[in-house]
């Protein structure tokens, strides 16, 4: 884990969640791991009461839970988590979408277009990391142009609890180009400002995302 510094940018149980949050979803915290106040305060080099206060936040969240007799033991997510994100995920990205088709600025679609462009570039070098960022700009992109705040965070904590998933799926069976692709299609329809047309792309474009995923997952 990294050391968490105070400063100007955050408080500092803030900056420990983030911290420990990142390390559960990397998978460096596995499922039944168990948590010790005294450990993370050593490996992260802050005091124990940020620690308190992050694993209560991470509880809430529902990626770690106070076991009698243990402690506090990480849950992490799980396949059937992933599987329900996506399904979730697959009605309220289309509706996000939707709404970006019609509200979107030309600053923002100008944004949405570089990002394909420069997804398209990244194919050419078969840079999946790179590929996997942008992927996030551009989701976070259409999030932020439906201007539906409650939307956008339910959208952007669903993308960053599968951040490990993705990276798997996005190397698995030429799924990068297909994505890109796909992007593509979504970019265009909401250019066209068909809202129709950009809902059903997101929703299918999801769809194929769960699709390619699992089958990484059982292999």
């Amino acid at each position: 884990m990294n050391k968490v510094y105070a400063g100007e940018s955050g408080a500092l149980h803030i900056k420990v969640f983030k911290e420990i949050e990142r390390a559960i979803l990397e998978g460096d915290f596995p499922p039944g791991y168990n948590l010790t106040e005294q450990k993370l305060s050593t490996e992260l080099g802050v005091s124990r009461t940020p620690i308190r206060e992050a694993l209560r936040q991470l509880e809430l969240e529902g990626l770690v839970t106070s076991v009698p007799n243990k402690g506090v033991v990480v849950v992490g997510i799980s396949e059937k988590d992933i599987d329900d994100i996506y399904t979730i995920r697959m009605a309220i990205e289309g509706i996000a979408a939707r709404w970006a088709a019609v509200n979107i600025t030309d600053e923002e679609l100008s944004k949405l277009q570089d990002i394909v462009e420069l997804q398209e570039f990244y194919i050419g070098k078969n840079d999946t990391l790179q590929i996997r960022h942008l992927d996030s700009q551009f989701h976070q992109t259409i999030y932020s142009a439906s201007r539906s705040r409650p939307l956008r965070q339910i959208l952007s904590q669903f993308h960053n609890y599968i951040q490990k998933p993705r990276e798997i799926s996005v190397k698995y069976s030429g799924r990068a180009a297909a994505s890109v692709d796909e992007h593509r299609k979504i970019y265009e329809a909401i250019a066209a400002h068909d809202s129709a047309k950009a809902e059903a792309e997101a929703a299918e474009h999801i769809r194929l995302a769960k699709d390619n995923l699992l089958k990484a997952i059982k292999e």
